[in-house]
């Protein structure tokens, strides 16, 4: 059952193979095609392409079908081609000829457009929200631990002292440039494409500023053309930022793995939460953390998914957008997996107290000895050559004294300042 029926059916083989897996991923956008509709038909109603009594047949049959999925009730029919004809069909099997009214002025390209917005609407505020709720965990941990010495290192090799609260805050923080990416990417979606049609518009007087209020849109795409050119732009804006996160994420993850290393054992967590071997009774592997960095480097890569599907396709729509679903809507559900998975963990972190105690981190105090020599009046070049021939000879002894004020430094996080950042941004998610 096609909408586009001319009296003919395609071969089974073709229809199977243009089809692909949309009867199973158009359960996401049911609800908002019923939006859509919604909006759509209260359009035609006011410049006369429906009546008030179609309209008010209407209506409550989309939100009996909305209901229904909200439920769990929906499902498209053996057959049926996707969710945009499920529902036609079934307005038209309940109501009849006013049920095939609902179309006028618009394409199917166009009501899938206008879905899309609307579901990237929806996860694109579910994946801010997730990084929020990190984002609290690692500042809270950072103030927590803000007085707990670590090592910080360059070139994996010991460079100078920082801590578990520069180290929570740190990703604190960077989630803020990701969540900028985000809100660019939120603006691209919400916009609306309803009333471009096929991508051409349409001889019908259609009010688009009324559909684009109904449906809460900051603006319509104003030229049509560019309205259907969107379609695989937005999902490159939305895998961008979805790379970004991931990229957040995965570093996170690479350190914890480092961190509970028994060479390391910065952190640890609950036995519960750690797997072990099937030969060697004494590990404690962070399965949860490696999973993570996996999938955080596999989220990474579909931006270049979609950039080389939609590489140099012709002007107008052409069948290959419909691969998208497949990447970019797996896509949304694992990183907001992976964020919470993130938070569930770190409530449960474990952080070792006095680690530059040990003498293997005598010279991570090395530049705060340079920085006293200096204060106190040497030229910081003669207090350099002091302190290194010290290491040269091994007649060095570390006053282990950190005095760092400045914003930003272990003496001064700034998390007021980074949540002030980052609730600005979000305020921006209307």
């Amino acid at each position: 059952m096609q909408l586009w029926n001319k009296g003919f059916e395609p071969d089974k083989l073709i229809e199977k193979f243009t089809v692909g897996k949309d009867q199973e991923l158009d359960l996401r956008l049911a609800k908002y095609d019923v939006q859509g509709s919604m909006a759509h038909i209260k359009m035609l109603e006011s410049i006369g392409l429906l009546t008030k009594e179609e309209l008010d047949i209407l209506l409550p049959a989309l939100e009996e079908i909305a209901q229904s999925i909200e439920k769990g009730d929906f499902k498209i029919d053996e057959g049926v081609e996707d969710v945009h004809s499920q529902i036609e069909f079934m307005l038209t099997n309940k109501l009849g000829d006013i049920g095939k009214k609902i179309h006028s002025g618009r394409s199917r390209n166009d009501q899938v457009l206008v879905d899309l917005k609307l579901f990237f609407r929806d996860e694109i505020k579910k994946i801010a929200e997730a990084c929020d709720k990190l984002f609290v965990r690692l500042q809270n941990l950072s103030e927590e631990h803000k007085d707990k010495l670590m090592p910080g290192y360059t070139h994996l090799q010991i460079a100078m002292p920082s801590s578990f609260g520069l180290w929570f805050g740190a990703y604190a923080e960077s989630l803020t440039d990701d969540l900028q990416i985000l809100l660019a990417a939120y603006k691209i979606a919400n916009q609306n494409p309803l009333g471009s049609a096929a991508g051409y518009g349409s001889s019908f007087p259609l009010d688009r500023e009324m559909t684009t209020n109904l449906l809460h849109f900051d603006n319509p795409h104003y030229n049509v053309v560019a309205a259907q050119m969107s379609r695989g732009k937005t999902e490159k804006a939305v895998a961008a930022a979805i790379a970004a996160i991931a990229s957040t994420l995965g570093h996170l993850a690479m350190d914890v793995c480092m961190w509970m290393c028994g060479n390391f054992g910065f952190v640890s967590f609950p036995d519960e939460l750690t797997t072990g071997s099937s030969i060697m009774p004494h590990k404690k592997n962070p399965d949860v953390f490696e999973i993570m960095r996996g999938k955080c480097n596999r989220l990474q890569s579909i931006q270049n998914e979609i950039a080389l599907l939609t590489a140099n396709l012709p002007l107008g729509y052409n069948r290959d957008l419909q691969l998208l679903k497949d990447i970019i809507f797996p896509a949304t559900s694992e990183l907001i997996e992976c964020l919470e998975m993130a938070d569930f963990m770190l409530e449960h972190i474990r952080v070792k107290s006095d680690i530059l105690d040990d003498k293997l981190y005598d010279y991570i105090f090395t530049v705060e000895d340079v920085n006293r020599l200096a204060n106190q009046g040497m030229p910081f070049r003669d207090a350099y050559k002091k302190v290194g021939m010290e290491v040269q000879n091994k007649t060095y002894k570390p006053t282990r004294e950190v005095h760092h004020t400045h914003l930003g430094s272990v003496g001064n996080l700034a998390t007021s300042q980074i949540a002030a950042k980052k609730n600005s941004i979000l305020s921006q998610f209307k």
